[in-house]
């Protein structure tokens, strides 16, 4: 999920991480740019107590994070550029819509023009039954 807000504050990227470490656990490294919602004491201080810790890009050099970067363009390109939200709920829809179809019907190169995460269906009858 893409978290959709006016703005966000360390609070807003410590709940984020938290979700993410849930999901996936917490990585050996974060690695972000120098924003003032990364690089405070309190965001600093929880990465450090889970385990992990921060590699920040040096300014001005965002190929240091191009997978971050790469998904950042496509998404000012496919729906940003495009798009003008007149509520902030407006934006949650739309962009949550953009990023369901950017994780599973939009194809990607390097996945040899497959999407990411594909959804899957099983027919009806070739599902598992309970006993």
């Amino acid at each position: 999920m893409i978290r959709v807000k006016r703005r966000l504050n360390s609070t807003d990227v410590a709940d984020a991480l938290t979700d993410l470490f849930i999901l996936r656990g917490p990585p050996e490294y974060i690695r972000s740019d120098n924003g003032a919602e990364f690089i405070a004491k309190k965001v600093r201080a929880w990465i450090g107590a889970v385990g992990a810790k921060t590699a920040f890009i040096a300014p001005g050099s965002p190929w240091e994070n191009g997978y971050c970067e790469s998904f950042n363009a496509r998404f000012r390109d496919e729906l940003l550029n495009g798009e003008v939200f007149t509520t902030l709920r407006e934006a949650q829809i739309l962009i949550e819509r953009w990023r369901r179809h950017y994780n599973t019907v939009r194809s990607h190169s390097a996945l040899g023009y497959r999407p990411p995460a594909p959804k899957s269906i099983v027919p009806i009858d070739q599902r598992p039954t309970m006993h």
